[in-house]
């Protein structure tokens, strides 16, 4: 059984404790054993390297170079890093090692929460597999990413809400090959409640399970 490890905190607005009951059960439902905490001191732990999947959801907070550092070579060396929403994009902002690892960093989010549409790219990826292209209602995330990552579906800025992005197409979910282990990022989720959008559900359940070693 693959063990994957959930680390909440950071700011509240995200509903990072409500989040990680909702990504836990979907883990489970990939049959991983999951831990659950809100220590931010595991990151300073073996565990972390003994696990198969991290899942960080936290916004903001900092993260010792050291810390960062150790993640970087547990995820070069296998670990699979996943995240959604604010986790990732968000997390340790002022860590270089970990943007380095993640690919991803949020900058924008213009006109916060809105309607906007999610377009397929990677019809035939197992992560997107049977998904089509759908409406969503939430930030609609500008971010600065990484040239190297793989994009699985995207969303077009219309300029509505800030002229500068007008016809902007944005990843909106990503998989990486980092070293030996793996990253996977879905820009959707802003609170607890979108987990019941089925395609968000399953697009952030599948690319978890990508991610994981093994």
């Amino acid at each position: 059984m693959r063990k994957a490890i959930i680390i909440w905190g950071g700011w509240q607005g995200h509903e990072p404790e409500e989040c990680a009951r909702a990504v836990s059960a979907l883990l489970r439902e990939e049959d991983f054993e999951v831990q659950v905490t809100d220590d931010l001191a595991i990151f300073g732990s073996q565990f972390v390297s003994e696990a198969d999947l991290l899942v960080p959801i936290i916004t903001g907070e900092k993260l010792e170079k050291p810390h960062a550092d150790a993640l970087v070579e547990s995820v070069r060396n296998g670990l699979g890093l996943g995240g959604h929403h604010g986790s990732l994009a968000t997390s340790f902002k002022e860590s270089a090692p970990f943007r380095y690892l993640c690919g991803v960093t949020w900058v924008s989010h213009p006109g916060n929460i809105i309607d906007f549409r999610v377009n397929v790219t990677k019809p035939h990826d197992p992560v997107m597999a049977d998904i089509p292209d759908f409406d969503y209602r939430s930030e609609q995330y500008y971010l600065h990413f990484d040239p190297s990552i793989d994009i699985l579906a995207t969303t077009l800025f219309s300029g509505e809400h800030d002229p500068a992005c007008r016809n902007v197409t944005m990843p909106v979910a990503f998989k990486r090959q980092f070293g030996t282990g793996r990253v996977f990022y879905s820009a959707l989720g802003h609170v607890a409640a979108e987990f019941e959008h089925p395609h968000m559900r399953r697009i952030l359940q599948r690319g978890l399970s990508w991610a994981a070693r093994g």
